[in-house]
């Protein structure tokens, strides 16, 4: 089945997700270089998935799942230095870190069926 929509994509979903935990765990913080970073970043996650998908071009589509899979990895890697430095609890960084596991695979296997056709 052809995806018709941006909305229908499960990395897109995802992408929404994160944004929403990101914005939650981190809307209070004062640390106002670090919380710019990682929320810039998770919108970039979804946002890229959805202009992909309207430039009706499986190239450009592909180009911009790898910036959204770039962009996952920085929400990712904000994670780790946002527990190291205590602004986020345990849970919160292993559910942050399992969110953008599950989106850097599945961001994987949509490249792949892509590349595929």
């Amino acid at each position: 089945m052809k995806i018709q929509k941006f909305e229908d994509i499960i990395g897109w979903q995802k992408g929404i997700s994160l944004a929403h935990m990101v914005y939650n765990l981190f809307k209070k913080s004062n640390e106002f270089g670090f919380k710019d970073q990682i929320f810039r970043a998770s919108i970039s996650v979804s946002n890229n998935i959805a202009e992909g998908f309207e430039r009706n071009s499986d190239k450009e589509f592909v180009r911009f799942l790898n910036i959204s899979k770039g962009s996952n990895s920085e929400v990712k890697s904000m994670f780790y230095l946002g527990q190291k430095l205590q602004f986020i609890s345990e849970k919160e960084f292993q559910e942050g870190i399992e969110l953008c596991s599950e989106i850097g695979k599945i961001l994987n296997g949509l490249i792949n069926s892509i590349k595929k056709d």
